[in-house]
């Protein structure tokens, strides 16, 4: 698998619709980095854009474990996706020097496991500078 680029990472999983399903995730199985940090967001309303970050160095895989998310994302070429997660056993591998914007229906909840600890200096939070950045290296 190519760890340069936005892709979706299947998770199998485990169980029937009868008893209810689990899903495994494990560092350097299944995700493709050491797992330094987790985090969830949960009851954000509709009409609000989370994200409108980038990170220098940063992995995550990120899971919508309820509801759906959209993603829309812009590479350090400058190509665009959407992606879209609404399938707990689905995880979005982002790499680094991605930028994200990210829409959550009523219900959705957000679950990303992380590569690094949380630093400020590793967030573009403005889109110019993440650019102008992608241009110099």
């Amino acid at each position: 698998m190519n760890y340069r680029e936005p892709q979706i990472i299947n998770i199998n999983r485990i169980g029937s619709s009868e008893l209810g399903f689990i899903s495994i995730a494990e560092e350097h199985h299944n995700i493709p980095f050491d797992i330094k940090r987790v985090y969830w967001t949960y009851y954000t309303p509709q009409d609000v854009t989370r994200g409108g970050h980038a990170h220098k160095d940063l992995q995550q895989v990120i899971f919508a474990v309820s509801g759906t998310i959209t993603f829309n994302l812009t590479d350090q070429l400058g190509n665009k996706k959407t992606v879209v997660l609404s399938n707990p056993s689905e995880g979005l591998y982002l790499p680094k020097l991605i930028w994200r914007d990210i829409h959550f229906t009523h219900n959705a909840v957000l679950l990303c496991l992380a590569s690094e600890h949380y630093s400020e200096a590793d967030y573009f939070r403005d889109y110019e500078d993440f650019k102008n950045y992608c241009n110099e290296i």
